[in-house]
């Protein structure tokens, strides 16, 4: 899958995979191709098996040790904190063309390289006049003109493998090698987290995203919390309550059989999860504003979430679509991207209007950008890519600067100005306040970016 001059691919997610013979990573986690590196968090025990099995959307991840009594202890002590700071993860998969979202239009060579997918209108960035905001890109052109976007136009890492699922494995461990089994948030959760508060960690998603897999504490995945029925023969309406009560006995029960204490704990921490999450039910998403579709309904109950004090710190959310823009980019890509900003764009304002967006940053990335030379009618797999920090409190500019088009690195792609690690290594610090050197592997070796304002 290093692809540098191909014009296809056979599929960029991990669940595609499947297709294609590949090994199961883990129980509940994606798929991977032969040969590739396994996701962050192989083998972790989706604890949520059971309610899974009986049509619930909530699985619990890890922590196979965890006592119910440590899991009501949690649940409490997570109660009785402060609401604290939130990290919303937002992945675009497929490898993103940020010359595409913030084209370099001032560059002599742009036009030259994109000949027909350059971009020729839009809003120029504050900071430097020499990029663009692609029209698809117009929400978060808003933004920044707001002050609310720290932009960083060539992000990556030396050496950068175009192997969707190697790259992609980096960006989620915060490690451009093999040895980390766990995800860079992940870490962060095991070190400052809570053993018996699985919202910690909340991939809104049908399987846990591996960047929150941790080794000791319990995370979370919700496809859709605005829908936690349990969909079961011969179960509904009054008889729903009485079962779910039934779940949350279960979990207390005493065994001696580890394999049977698994599966009673695994009820009893989904179905504390569920009821935390029971305010959003049935409740009716904002999609006045949000864009239609799984990615507008999550970003519109994570806000609900967020105002409702639960215990979150680090979520998940993928961004709608795929960005793998061999052919056709100029049409496929502007409906993806205008979807994608746009739900950012709602977020923060639902955020605002809550009187919570001083608790939240978005970081948003994507495993790599795409070649500066177009091919026919798309963009192949390059190094340096786009991502961004958003938020009320970020400190509006640039991440890096734009390397410009005149010396590409030695495989004719976009050199990148600043390593995902020191991003990651920023927002640990500053937005987190706790050391990055445990947490990110070689983080002494990396400059840390002003985050904040």
């Amino acid at each position: 899958m290093s692809d540098r001059t191909t014009t296809s691919c056979s599929g960029f997610t991990r669940s595609e995979a499947i297709r294609m013979g590949a090994a199961r990573a883990g129980d509940g986690l994606p798929a991977i191709e032969p040969g590739m590196p396994t996701p962050a968090g192989t083998g972790l025990t989706r604890r949520g098996l059971l309610l899974r099995g009986a049509g619930m959307a909530v699985s619990v991840y890890g922590a196979s040790k965890l006592g119910v009594d440590a899991l009501e202890e949690g649940v409490a002590r997570a109660a009785a904190t402060p609401a604290g700071r939130v990290l919303v993860s937002i992945y675009l998969p497929g490898g993103i063309d940020g010359m595409s979202v913030l084209a370099p239009t001032g560059d002599p060579r742009y036009a030259t390289l994109r000949p027909t997918l350059k971009v020729t209108s839009g809003t120029a960035h504050s900071v430097d006049r020499g990029l663009t905001w692609a029209p698809a890109a117009s929400a978060l052109a808003t933004l920044d003109g707001e002050g609310k976007v720290a932009a960083a136009p060539a992000i990556g890492y030396t050496g950068a493998d175009q192997s969707h699922f190697t790259s992609r494995h980096f960006w989620e461990t915060g490690d451009v090698g093999f040895s980390s089994s766990y995800g860079w948030l992940g870490r962060y959760l095991d070190q400052h987290g809570d053993d018996g508060n699985p919202l910690q960690g909340l991939s809104l998603s049908g399987s846990l995203s591996p960047a929150l897999a941790a080794a000791e504490v319990p995370v979370a995945a919700v496809a859709d919390p605005f829908d936690l029925g349990l969909w079961t023969p011969g179960m509904w309406g009054d008889a729903l309550p009485p079962f779910y009560d039934a779940l949350a006995d279960l979990g207390a029960l005493p065994t001696s059989d580890p394999q049977l204490r698994t599966v009673r704990v695994a009820a009893a921490q989904a179905e504390g999860v569920r009821r935390q999450l029971s305010g959003m039910a049935g409740a009716t998403p904002a999609t006045s504003s949000y864009p239609a579709g799984d990615y507008g309904r999550r970003l519109s109950a994570l806000a609900g979430l967020i105002d409702d004090d639960l215990p979150l710190r680090c979520v998940t959310v993928d961004a709608p679509g795929g960005y793998d823009t061999h052919d056709n980019q100029a049409a496929a890509l502007p409906g993806l991207l205008k979807q994608t900003c746009d739900g950012i764009l709602a977020f923060q304002r639902d955020l605002e209007a809550r009187g919570i967006a001083d608790r939240v940053l978005v970081l948003v990335w994507s495993e790599f950008g795409r070649r500066p030379q177009q091919n026919q009618t798309g963009t192949d797999h390059g190094a340096a890519g786009v991502g961004f920090v958003v938020g009320k409190q970020v400190r509006p500019g640039l991440l890096g600067e734009f390397p410009g088009l005149a010396t590409l690195d030695a495989t004719d792609n976009l050199r990148s100005t600043i390593d995902f690690r020191s991003v990651y290594c920023g927002v640990l610090e500053e937005w987190f306040g706790v050391d990055a050197g445990p947490l990110v592997p070689g983080a002494a070796g990396f400059a840390r970016p002003s985050l904040l304002a």
